[in-house]
């Protein structure tokens, strides 16, 4: 069922009521069938090759559903416009690599602790990890079309469970399990620098990616050591 999407108005000037946002376009349904999981795979593939191809102005739906090999009205059936299918695609991204936090991180039993919070910390910040989706600086400056603060809300509270769900994994840390609130902190660093680096493009020319994320790594691995 689509989500029914608004907010709260403000008030701005001379106490006049601000102008309603205008309601953000989202996915009208998530396919829970294996045909169409294939189908909606398909669309998001062909969109980010259109994407790496011609960037967010040469993205239509007809583009897509023609490079899908799908019909036009089968792409409305679960995007009706490009908002839209962007809206399903950064999800589909947050989704990719909470799935892959729980499988590489969290679920592993007998990963010695060191490497645990090094899969941590290089998987939630490096943007290029082998089998996760492509989400590059042009998508990050085209979220505000589709996120509210509530949807950044969500993601955070969603990336600290499998953080603090991957520090609870740790049966070998040396030293007690960091709190919560030290755990919110790191996953704050290293997710807000992260999107920081995004914004950069290519982050400072003096720090190249791996060098940056050894740092990050190394930052979180000292706060947890004795």
């Amino acid at each position: 069922m689509q989500e029914k999407m608004y907010r709260r108005g403000s008030r701005s000037g001379f106490g006049k009521p601000a102008a309603p946002a205008p309601a953000r376009s989202k996915p009208l349904k998530r396919p829970t069938q294996a045909r169409g999981k294939f189908t909606v795979q398909a669309i998001y593939d062909a969109f980010v090759r259109i994407w790496n191809e011609a960037g967010w102005d040469g993205v239509t739906t007809r583009k897509v559903a023609l490079e899908t090999g799908v019909a036009v009205g089968t792409l409305y059936d679960y995007f009706p416009d490009k908002d839209a299918l962007l809206s399903g695609y950064v999800r589909h991204c947050v989704e990719s690599l909470l799935a892959r936090l729980d499988a590489d991180v969290i679920a592993p039993a007998g990963l010695p602790w060191r490497e645990r919070i090094a899969r941590l910390v290089r998987i939630t910040c490096d943007s290029q990890v082998q089998g996760l989706p492509t989400f590059d600086r042009g998508m990050l400056m085209l979220e505000h079309r589709v996120a509210e603060p509530k949807h950044h809300r969500r993601v955070y509270d969603e990336l600290a469970s499998r953080w603090e769900a991957a520090f609870a994994a740790c049966a070998d840390l040396p030293s007690p399990p960091p709190s919560p609130g030290a755990v919110r902190a790191m996953l704050t660093a290293a997710w807000g620098a992260r999107r920081y680096r995004l914004l950069l493009e290519e982050g400072p020319p003096e720090l190249k990616a791996d060098e940056w994320l050894g740092e990050i790594e190394a930052m979180v691995l000292a706060r947890v050591s004795p």
